[in-house]
């Protein structure tokens, strides 16, 4: 065979889990569909927090994997894409989190007067943040000095990367519901909007739980040439169009946290769909007819950024075992 591993998928999760494969002396190949520009995860925000992703007992793991990597990234920020920022988490209580939160340095429970906009409760914080497109770009490019290829492929089953690899990696985020097939995996869309930003060095959340729609989201995040604004989480709707009272609807909440939002000009659209699993993150292996090996790292939902190294490293050592 003339790949040792191929890796189906080349968004963050998959060119993450490629990467530490070929940095670990495989011959790895990624066939993708989109170019990574194109995935959901060129959309991400993308700010490192364990957000609507299981299981616990094992994200928290991935996700202080991840962190620990991405302080290190930061400390080339323009070529990775990753900065430590600080931050507003409205809306949660440092006791109420996870075993993993006790491993993050700096997390403050804010009083109710140190809290912006129309919030009484909040967590400060000074996380990664991910320019996605630049961080997609790094990735690849560190991927191919390791040897790796990437190869625009769109794939209709697994059994045609086997022909080819003793070993297969299925980071087909979404595409995995038809794949392998997996009914337990629906898209949860997300839309943004982007805007000149108007000085804003903070990011801010919240899952605005007082207003009944668990839907609505309301967070934004500064990066470079841009002010991120969101967002929604719409269970089942596969829409890649962006809706322009949604639009109007995402402003308006980013607006009474930081009135001069109101007022910026808009420089554009942006929709995904995270890949959501029921049951959490599918991270398993199965052996193909033949003795070869399909290892699935699917299901992340919102969370990609977050658990991606986490994840690659445990895909590996499932690849190589």
């Amino acid at each position: 065979m003339s790949e040792q591993v191929i890796v189906v998928g080349g968004g963050v999760i998959g060119l993450t889990t490629a990467l530490t494969l070929a940095e670990r002396g495989l011959r790895v190949r990624v066939w993708s569909r989109d170019a990574a520009a194109g995935t959901t995860s060129a959309v991400a925000g993308a700010l490192w927090w364990p957000y609507r992703i299981e299981p616990e007992a094992e994200t928290g793991a991935w996700a202080l994997d991840s962190l620990r990597v991405y302080e290190k990234l930061a400390d080339d920020p323009v070529r990775t894409g990753v900065r430590l920022v600080p931050g507003v988490h409205a809306d949660t209580v440092l006791g109420k989190l996870g075993s993993w939160a006790r491993e993050v340095s700096g997390l403050r429970q804010l009083a109710a007067g140190e809290v912006p906009g129309p919030y009484e409760v909040g967590l400060a914080a000074r996380l990664p943040l991910i320019d996605m497109p630049v961080h997609l770009e790094w990735l690849r490019a560190r991927f191919e000095a390791a040897g790796g290829v990437v190869e625009r492929r769109a794939v209709t089953g697994f059994a045609e990367a086997a022909e080819r690899a003793r070993v297969v990696v299925d980071c087909a985020g979404l595409g995995a519901r038809e794949l392998v097939p997996d009914a337990r995996l629906q898209p949860v869309r997300g839309q943004l909007v982007l805007v000149e930003n108007p000085g804003i060095e903070e990011w801010f959340t919240a899952a605005d739980s007082a207003s009944g729609d668990a839907a609505e989201l309301t967070y934004f995040f500064p990066q470079p040439g841009r002010l991120i604004l969101g967002g929604t989480a719409q269970e089942g709707d596969e829409r890649l169009t962006a809706d322009p009272a949604t639009a109007a609807a995402i402003v308006a909440r980013c607006a009474r946290v930081r009135p001069e939002i109101a007022g910026a000009r808009v420089l554009g659209h942006r929709v995904g769909l995270r890949p959501a699993r029921s049951g959490g993150v599918r991270l398993a292996v199965e052996q193909l007819p033949g003795g070869g090996r399909l290892v699935h790292n699917y299901g992340h939902g919102g969370a990609g950024v977050t658990v991606a190294w986490g994840c690659a490293r445990r895909a590996a050592d499932l690849a190589v075992g």
